[in-house]
């Protein structure tokens, strides 16, 4: 009895998952614990083990795939064993096709010549496609549709369906598909038929087409090696969610700087304390991050969700941690930041960072951030103007630590090691006052922050 393998749900948020790698090919035996594929969700990665002994009788999706979430991937069962595709669930059934034109050649008939009825391509207006038939079907300037109704599970258009359609002949633009002329070749992107092509008159023998005299221009400078590299994954995902966050928000970055004199003496005298204590491996970034969360639960406009016109302010601080990993930008969630003690929070971050440095947190814990914090300043960046991470209302970026000029007391110049703050807030919800407000009493809390963790 077949068996039929589907796309495991990595946590509760995950909808969907993009197959990154098939480890097997028809025909291979596999045993339970054998590796079918690689997954990536936008937020983490794992291995898809057969969970079943048997021989793989059938890959229903290809590489490059985004497949929702318990949807067939797989068949694995006995050799030789006949096997239909799974049936599509009704949420995900392809829409009823509709009919798309495409030119053929004229027929002869006793009264001259004349065009032959139009042929009819079944083709679906919002038929399923994989990313790498979208990407063939983009590359060749033709709707993904053009490929008609796909050969993959379901009616999916795959790549090879684009390029079969683009083999077949030249497409119509959408201006062509409702002229009832034809046209054999088309000067459109990727050789589509525009309306252009059909008003032009046909050759015959009596008018022999025009010759141009025109000398072909000159083959452009070649651009030199390059590398195509299409967004996928959490790489997408960050580029759509930075893209539309500065869409819908109106975001206006601050800058504020305090004092690290104390937050330096305070991380070297940490540092020098009894392993056994867990606080000699505390960072700046640790010192500061609680800091933050402990200030901004008194800014309920900061420490909020702005929701379809609604500004949802939070009693509790879910603080986002930006990390860089070799995947891209990951930000899991300290929960209850703001209630946590140093040593607590400091165990968290770093439990949290290494997660993410492997690749296989739990999508649960990167998402309810209340708020997020961005540190650059280990790059020596000392102002940027971070994106808010919607559906937040502030981000803060955190610089590097810079000696500045400053008066001392009695008037003599000194220098003085200062660190600086960049916040982005939301307009729509924080005016210039408030966002203020949050900076003086965070850099206040940094400038006497052995003061204020024992407050």
């Amino acid at each position: 009895m077949a068996t039929t393998v589907v796309m495991p749900q990595l946590g509760n948020t995950v909808e969907s998952c993009l197959i990154t790698a098939w480890h097997v090919k028809v025909g291979d035996t596999v045993e339970p614990s054998t590796v079918l594929c690689d997954i990536e969700t936008d937020k983490s990665t794992m291995d898809v083990p057969a969970g079943v002994a048997g021989t793989v009788l059938a890959l229903l999706v290809e590489e490059g795939d985004d497949v929702p979430v318990k949807s067939p991937i797989a068949i694995v069962g006995a050799p030789g064993e006949t096997v239909d595709a799974p049936a599509a669930p009704a949420a995900e059934a392809a829409p009823a096709p509709v009919a798309e034109v495409a030119p053929v050649a004229p027929v002869e008939s006793e009264v001259g010549t004349s065009p032959a009825p139009a042929a009819v391509v079944p083709a679906a207006a919002d038929a399923p496609a994989s990313p790498r038939a979208k990407a063939a079907a983009n590359a060749a300037g033709i709707p993904v549709q053009a490929a008609g109704v796909g050969t993959g599970p379901h009616g999916r258009i795959l790549e090879r369906d684009v390029h079969a359609a683009l083999a077949s002949g030249p497409g119509l633009t959408v201006g062509a598909r409702g002229s009832d002329a034809t046209a054999t070749t088309g000067t459109g992107i990727g050789g589509r038929i525009t309306t252009g092509d059909l008003a032009a008159p046909t050759a015959t023998a009596s008018h022999a087409p025009a010759v141009d005299a025109t000398p072909a221009p000159a083959a452009p400078h070649a651009a030199g090696a390059f590398t195509d590299t299409p967004l996928k994954g959490i790489r997408k995902l960050i580029a759509d969610r930075m893209r539309d966050s500065l869409a819908v928000s109106a975001q206006l970055s601050y800058d504020m700087s305090a004092s690290a004199e104390a937050l330096l003496a305070l991380r070297a005298r940490l540092k020098a304390t009894d392993p056994s204590l867990g606080l000699n491996l505390v960072t700046i970034g640790d010192l500061v991050g609680l800091a933050t969360a402990k200030v901004v639960k008194n800014h309920p406009n900061l420490n909020a969700h702005l929701l379809d016109g609604t500004l949802r302010s939070f009693a509790d601080v879910h603080l986002g941690m930006a990390v860089d990993t070799p995947r891209g930008l990951m930000v899991p969630t300290i929960r209850n930041a703001g209630a946590m003690g140093l040593r607590e929070f400091a165990a968290t971050t770093k439990d949290l960072a290494a997660q993410c440095q492997s690749g296989k947190i739990s999508p649960d814990l990167l998402s309810g951030a209340t708020f997020t914090l961005s540190n650059l300043g280990s790059f020596g960046i000392t102002s940027f103007t971070p994106i808010v991470n919607q559906p937040q209302t502030g981000i803060l970026g955190v610089n590097a630590i810079v000696p500045a000029a400053m008066v001392n007391p009695d008037g003599s110049l000194g220098v003085e090691r200062r660190i600086s703050f960049s916040l982005t807030a939301d307009h729509q919800v924080v005016d210039g006052a408030d966002a203020a407000r949050f900076l003086r009493d965070l850099t206040n809390a940094i400038a006497t922050i052995d003061l204020f963790l024992m407050a």
